[in-house]
């Protein structure tokens, strides 16, 4: 270096950017630790993901104005992806009814989410319960329920209510009968109606989705690929697990004395759940792969009891599904005789 040079300059940056006020109110804190809980009161979020069910919206809505659980302490969320029956101006038109000033049915909030996955899985019965479409059906409908729950679960909702666009009949106190019994996850059964052909009703077992594992059912499992995922209540995959269906009494008189009877559960459907927000804030999700060959919510029971947290049935408390009017096929007769666990451990 000669005597003459001239010392380095420093680089000047310069940043287009316009400044950000950072203000204390915009800081929010939250504590997780003593989340409020007031008995009676404690927030939920009802979650319902929506396809191509603009002709249940109305019967929806009305049992949902019907719940006597405390409106003011209920957050409403729902997910419209892939539908091509004008569900979403159906849900818009129902929530903008219910959430009107003067509706005296109002709810302390309501989400609506959109979100397209390109599944072109049909609707129909015969396509969407055929035994090849489960394996994608069950992964799509697993991250609808993901997203749908990401987007709206917030730190104060307690519980959250999983509930299905078809249901016909539940009674209105179905939120308290079933938190009451302060499971990590729990379920009621899912029948349904049909009148015969010769004019008497017919009780029909609707959700064999939720069921207590079986020998035969590990044997199985222990045989398939890892990436299978095992539709129960098809004659392709022989488990013989014990269905929460067939646990229930016949007679209704004995169902109502016995509804609170519970039984622990190794997989569920997805009609009607209660899960502690807790459950699903630790990363209890819907699997839309296969875990442990089973998704969705199957797959959230599993993950769920894989993680410690306790999964419940209460075979006599019945919630109604619409009759999907499927023909008798690959359950006809079949009513496992599998030993039941009733002991709630």
């Amino acid at each position: 270096m000669n005597g003459d040079s001239s010392p380095s300059e420093s680089p000047e940056f310069h940043n287009p950017h316009e400044p950000l006020i950072i203000e204390s109110p915009t800081i929010e804190y939250i504590n997780l630790d003593n989340a409020s809980h007031t008995e009676g009161e404690d927030r939920i979020l009802i979650l319902t993901p929506l396809r191509d069910a603009a002709p249940y919206m109305d019967r929806y809505f009305r049992l949902l104005s019907e719940l006597t659980y405390l409106h003011r302490s209920i957050d409403l969320a729902f997910l419209v992806g892939d539908s091509k029956d004008g569900t979403l101006g159906a849900l818009q038109d129902e929530v903008k009814r219910l959430q009107a000033p003067s509706s005296p049915f109002r709810f302390r909030s309501a989400m609506i989410i959109e979100k397209d996955f390109g599944d072109d899985l049909s609707q129909s019965v015969e396509e969407r319960h055929s035994f090849k479409a489960q394996g994608t059906r069950r992964k799509g409908i697993g991250r609808a329920r993901n997203y749908l729950l990401y987007a709206a679960l917030r730190p104060e909702h307690r519980w959250v209510y999983w509930r299905d666009v078809d249901i016909v009949e539940n009674p209105a106190t179905v939120i308290e009968d079933l938190m009451k019994h302060d499971r990590d996850i729990i379920v009621p059964n899912i029948w349904f109606h049909r009148t015969g052909k010769d004019g008497k009703e017919i009780e029909g077992r609707y959700d064999y989705n939720s069921w207590q594992e079986s020998w035969r059912g590990r044997r199985l499992r222990s045989k398939l690929d890892k990436d299978t995922i095992l539709a129960e209540g098809y004659k392709e995959y022989r488990t013989h697990r014990s269905a929460l269906n067939w646990m229930a009494y016949d007679n209704p008189k004995k169902r109502l004395k016995h509804q609170h009877d519970e039984v622990p559960l190794d997989g569920i459907g997805g009609v009607n759940i209660l899960v502690k927000a807790d459950v699903h804030r630790a990363g209890i999700n819907f699997p839309c792969y296969a875990f442990e060959n089973q998704a969705d919510t199957e797959g959230f029971a599993a993950m769920a009891k894989r993680a410690g947290y306790g999964v419940y049935g209460l075979p006599n408390y019945v919630v109604w599904h619409v009759d999907t009017e499927e023909k008798e096929g690959n359950l006809k007769g079949r009513k496992d005789k599998a030993d039941v666990k009733r002991d709630g451990g």
